[in-house]
């Protein structure tokens, strides 16, 4: 892509880099040495409550501006963190968001889903629905949109799509400026966009993705989106663990809670239970069986999600039942 394009469409929602950061208590606890672990933090970015998914929006939203769009019209899961930051991204911009959530609404609406009403954006829930027909409404929203008179720009699932790869691209540069000596860089993958554009900048042998449960096929979405940034498939491999989605998307598993406890008790770093927490519990498998070894420089990104945990019932109820359990009762008398 060239520059005059990057100039005249990507819009600017963040401020960069984002920090890269020691966690040597993390990484001694996860079996690396002290100096292995960094983590970067791209759940500071600061528009709409943090997370990869403005890297993707500065190039997707910025484009829809661009051609003349008055709404941002996308979909997703009913904590979707790319929701909740395209509602965001379109405050920022100044145009109407329609989200299109798989689901139904229900009582106690809270996390990302709270998060979305407050930017101001239109929430149409699709029910029960399958991948194909979450697209289908989507095109139906936008189809009823033009009718009345907007100029919907549909924004793909998750972000990504090999413009929205531009992001992560960039931030593959932006991470090779903080660490040039880094050899692994561990990532949750949903929608693929994040992995590919990293991918496409650091290489595949460096960059181990954790599949969350998001798509069906992690590793032809990745692939396809790879592609699509260099024009050719990729020389080497993708590295996927496919290891921990357990019974499903939204499922809590023991290795993904213990992930998230590790962070936080050793770091003051939350993760959510649906990507970063999978990301490390992935990470937390590859240094047992050998695929991350000590002594190596190994960066993990942190995609954001906190949000996304205050809709997660599970996920609060054992952070509540951790905190009875190391209550202090103060001393009679």
């Amino acid at each position: 892509m060239s520059e005059e394009r990057q100039d005249t469409t990507r819009a600017e929602l963040m401020s960069r880099p984002t920090p890269l950061e020691a966690a040597p208590r993390l990484a001694r606890a996860i079996g690396l040495e002290p100096d292995d672990l960094w983590v970067k933090r791209d759940d500071l970015i600061g528009l709409g409550g943090g997370g990869n998914k403005v890297r993707k929006l500065e190039w997707t939203a910025g484009a829809a501006r661009a051609e003349g769009a008055t709404t941002l019209v996308t979909s997703g899961a009913a904590q979707s963190n790319h929701a909740r930051l395209t509602a965001a991204a379109g405050a920022r911009l100044g145009m109407d968001v329609v989200l299109v959530l798989a689901g139904a609404p229900t009582e106690g609406m809270t996390g990302n889903i709270a998060l979305d009403g407050l930017f101001g954006a239109r929430v149409v829930w699709a029910g029960e629905v399958s991948e194909a027909e979450l697209a289908a409404a989507v095109e139906d929203v936008a189809r009823d949109l033009c009718e009345r008179g907007a100029r919907p720009a549909v924004i793909p699932f998750g972000g990504s799509s090999v413009l929205g790869a531009q992001g992560y691209a960039a931030a593959g540069t932006e991470l090779l400026v903080q660490d040039p000596d880094l050899a692994t860089v561990v990532v949750a993958v949903g929608s693929g966009g994040t992995m590919a554009g990293l991918v496409h900048t650091l290489g595949a042998e460096r960059v181990l993705g954790v599949h969350c449960g998001a798509v069906p096929d992690p590793g032809r979405t990745v692939g396809h989106l790879v592609e699509g940034l260099a024009g050719q498939p990729a020389a080497t491999p993708l590295r996927l663990r496919l290891d921990q989605v357990g019974p499903g998307y939204s499922a809590l598993t023991e290795p993904v809670m213990d992930a998230i406890t590790t962070a936080a008790r050793t770091e003051g770093i939350v993760l959510d239970p649906i990507y970063t927490g999978r990301a490390l519990a992935g990470l937390i498998a590859a240094v047992h069986d050998g695929q991350v070894r000590p002594g190596q420089r190994t960066v993990f990104v942190h995609t954001g999600g906190l949000p996304g945990l205050f809709g997660h019932a599970e996920t609060l109820e054992r952070a509540r039942r951790a905190v009875a359990d190391t209550a202090v009762r103060r001393p009679r008398g």
